[in-house]
């Protein structure tokens, strides 16, 4: 038979910790005015804080007349007591605090590194202090986002994100913090939605110019797509160019800017190249029931034109497009990689291909031509297509004659004169994902990407 009397322990504990006696540590909390000293045991701390026992195990802690010496200035002494506490005995009550308290409370277990009250605290603010949460979402983004432990309250304001939006607070928002927030794939939300938001945001960030977007001088558009460019392609807008979906966004934008931030290609183009990914022949996809998203994850005038600049954006995601727009031409040129860049060295494969547009905006002109099957199919560890059919070097685009790909009548050949580059992720949808493609902006921003 067996016996189990831990209620009884946790009152000894609590009783030592209470009366202090055979105590070999001293941690001064607070600072001036407000400081105190809290006398504790090394082998109680070092047994509950991963903290405590590093500072011990490494010899790193000061240590005078056989006593220990920690100095805490960044803890109030209240909230150090009641951690103290939770150490001893796992005793806690979080009632007769407030919001900002249990917050603070929060960095100092995570500082100490106490899994257990972390854990603690964040359900308790989650089931009983909602109102709190919701009233300081930004403030709560800012302490948990960069913080891995707080991982459920992370993900409270996530489902929460929306309301940011609804309210001036998101204009406070650090570039940062918009940046990972951005970056989510599970944030749900229009994108219309929040393209209007950003474009506050971008206003905010710049009060000495003119508020109202349509009357932006040259200098002003130039200072807005600077704030804006990096955020762009996190929304999916420049996944779309086509007047036709566009021009109620566009209308309400200085040409110049929106010209920076589209991307080359339209949903028609990459229905095209959903099908040629698949091999579907003379068949195209519909754009509602493309089998693919395609996510841009560089483009060199934004991200630098640089190996280096490529390989930090493209490297390890996937299946990748690359497209090539020329300078004073419509016409694009690209490859399809159904590897992933790294550095590994060339593949075999025949499911890459090439291809031509001689004029973007008349779909008759794309050609293709599928990799024979060769060593050289794709350069994994650089942006090459082939034994040099298409490749980057030394910041310059350049076309060879066909070796490892037949040969496109309409793919030129040395030095190409171009304009900008763009790289997308191609991402295969589950079956059960596909989603429909209505004409109209909400729903076409809304469903272009997961």
């Amino acid at each position: 038979m067996s016996f189990e009397y831990s209620q009884e322990v946790s009152n000894d504990y609590e009783k030592l910790f209470e009366t202090e006696k055979g105590y070999d540590v001293i941690i001064y909390a607070g600072e001036n005015n407000i400081l105190k000293e809290f006398r504790a045991h090394s082998l109680i701390l070092c047994a509950r804080s991963r903290y405590f026992c590093a500072a011990f195990t490494n010899e790193w802690v000061e240590k005078r007349n056989e006593k220990f010496i920690f100095k805490k200035p960044n803890i109030s002494p209240e909230l150090f007591k009641i951690i103290l506490r939770f150490i001893y005995c796992g005793k806690i009550d979080l009632t007769k605090l407030r919001g900002p308290e249990l917050l603070s409370l929060l960095t100092i277990a995570d500082e100490l590194n106490i899994q257990t009250l972390i854990s603690c605290i964040q359900k308790y603010l989650i089931i009983n202090r909602d109102e709190f949460l919701q009233k300081n979402l930004v403030e709560i983004l800012q302490i948990t986002y960069q913080h891995e432990p707080f991982a459920d309250l992370l993900n409270y304001c996530l489902k929460n994100f929306e309301m940011m939006f609804d309210s001036n607070i998101f204009i406070d928002l650090e570039a940062s913090l918009l940046e990972f927030l951005l970056r989510q794939d599970n944030l749900n939300l229009d994108k219309t939605f929040l393209w209007n938001n950003l474009i506050k945001w971008g206003l905010a960030q710049n009060p000495h110019i003119s508020q109202d977007i349509t009357r932006l001088n040259d200098n002003e558009i130039s200072i807005m797509e600077k704030t804006l460019q990096k955020f762009v392609p996190l929304i999916g807008l420049c996944n779309i160019s086509s007047d036709d979906f566009l021009n109620p966004l566009k209308r309400s934008l200085p040409k110049e800017l929106v010209d920076n931030f589209f991307t080359f290609i339209e949903l028609q183009h990459f229905a095209i190249f959903s099908s040629l990914i698949d091999k579907k022949g003379t068949f195209n996809y519909d754009v509602k029931v493309m089998p693919y998203n395609f996510r841009l994850l560089y483009r060199a005038s934004i991200d630098g034109n640089t190996a280096e600049a490529f390989h930090k954006k493209c490297d390890n995601k996937g299946a990748t497009l690359v497209i090539v727009k020329f300078k004073n031409s419509e016409q694009i040129v690209g490859g399809y990689n159904p590897f992933e860049w790294d550095s590994s060295g060339y593949k075999s494969t025949k499911d890459g291909f090439i291809f031509s547009f001689k004029n973007r905006m008349n779909l008759q002109t794309a050609k293709v031509s599928y990799s024979k099957g060769d060593k050289y199919s794709v350069g994994c560890h650089s942006t090459i297509f082939g034994y040099n059919d298409l490749y980057y070097y030394n910041y310059t685009w350049y076309g060879c004659n066909s070796k490892s790909y037949s040969k496109i009548d309409d793919m030129p050949t040395g030095k190409l004169n171009v304009y900008d580059y763009e790289v997308f992720q191609v991402i295969k949808k589950k079956q059960d994902g596909y989603k429909p493609f209505e004409i109209n902006l909400s729903s076409l921003f809304s469903n272009i990407y997961n």
